[in-house]
Parts: C-alpha cells; structure tokens; sequence
C-alpha cells in the first residue's frame, strides 16, 4: 500500500472540482514512477491519457487502487479489483450506508485486499512521490511519518 508499484484512479475525471479530477492531478503531478492508470467508463481519456473503462480492462492488476466513485457503486469495485489481484485500495468515496460497507468489507475480506477509508482523504508516500489524495499540497518527503484520522488535521 505504501510502495506500490502500480496506481490506478477508479473514478479519475477531468471535472474541475472533481475528488476524481484532483486525485488523478495530484498522482499524475507527484512525480510517481510507476504506471498510472485512470478508470472511467464514460471517457475515453482523462487528463490527456487513455482511460480505461473498467478494472478488467487495465493491462495489469493496479498494486493500488484510489476509489472516487458514488458509494453505491463501491462494493462492486472492490469485487472486482480483489478477483483482478489488486491487493490494496484507498477508498476516498464517502456516504456508504452499513449495507454497501459492510459489502466492500466483505468483497475485501475474500480477496485479501486491504482497504483505507472510506470517506478519507487519501494516501500520500512522498519518498516515492505517490500522492493519491485529494489534499490540496502534497508533502515533503523527509524521515517522519504521520498518520492520522483526521483529514482537516493532515492539511491544516
């Protein structure tokens, strides 16, 4: 989760004010080396790169995945991010009733896949410079990690 290999955004957009559109900014601007891959089933590209309709359509199984879709639609992502081997996912999506949580914790659970979130801001690794959030700066890489509960709190 924190030294992925691969990211892909599901829910990536070119919205303006998106979670979508921020997230796939941030990644695409953090300077992440790996291969990045935005999912979006109405759009043939996103920020000027090909976009992927759905997860079985990536190349490859993302090490991670960032989730910026309606929360109804959460659970099956995660169904389908965990049957392609995808083994970690941020889950940014907020609003989940118990019921779709308690299925994207379920779809989780028999896959393996491990999951931050739901309705939380993201994951920043600047060492790597993976910065698969919606915050409005990234971070310095340095010798310190902080980890919190609290959005308001990591951007204050």
């Amino acid at each position: 989760m924190f030294n992925p290999g691969s990211v892909a955004v599901i829910g990536a957009s070119d919205r303006p004010a998106s979670v979508g559109a921020t997230v796939w900014r941030n990644l695409r601007q953090g300077g992440f080396a790996g291969p990045c891959w935005p999912v979006n089933a109405r759009r043939s590209e996103v920020g000027g790169e090909r976009a992927y309709a759905d997860v079985a359509s990536l190349p490859a199984a993302p090490d991670l995945a960032v989730v910026c879709t309606p929360a109804v639609g959460v659970p099956a992502v995660i169904a389908q991010l965990g049957e392609r081997g995808t083994r970690a996912a941020v889950v940014l999506s907020a609003g989940l009733d118990a019921t779709q949580h308690q299925a994207m914790l379920d779809a989780a659970g028999r896959h393996g896949l491990r999951i931050v979130g739901p309705n939380c801001l993201g994951l920043l690794s600047p060492h790597i410079g993976l910065n698969a959030s919606f915050a409005p700066t990234g971070a310095a890489p340095g010798s310190l990690a902080f980890v919190s509960q609290s959005g308001a709190l990591v951007t204050a």
